[in-house]
């Protein structure tokens, strides 16, 4: 049974972009790998943009600066 764990931040993502992605990365599985979709599981994790960082900053502070 293959498990998918995806992490985004909570901002910015529909519900509906979230949907497309399980279907999507079901489908590669199955596609590729010849895995039933029945036997997929997906868990999309959505960390918040202020427990998010890279290059020593938060994401919230990165789009903050981008924006100005």
């Amino acid at each position: 049974m293959p498990v998918v764990s995806i992490r985004i931040t909570r901002k910015g993502t529909t519900a509906e972009q979230k949907a497309q992605v399980i279907k999507e990365v079901t489908g590669t599985l199955q596609r590729v790998l010849h895995k039933p979709p029945e036997w997929t599981r997906i868990a999309i994790e959505e960390i918040d943009i202020d427990n998010w960082g890279f290059g020593g900053r938060t994401t919230s502070a990165i789009r903050r600066d981008a924006a100005s």
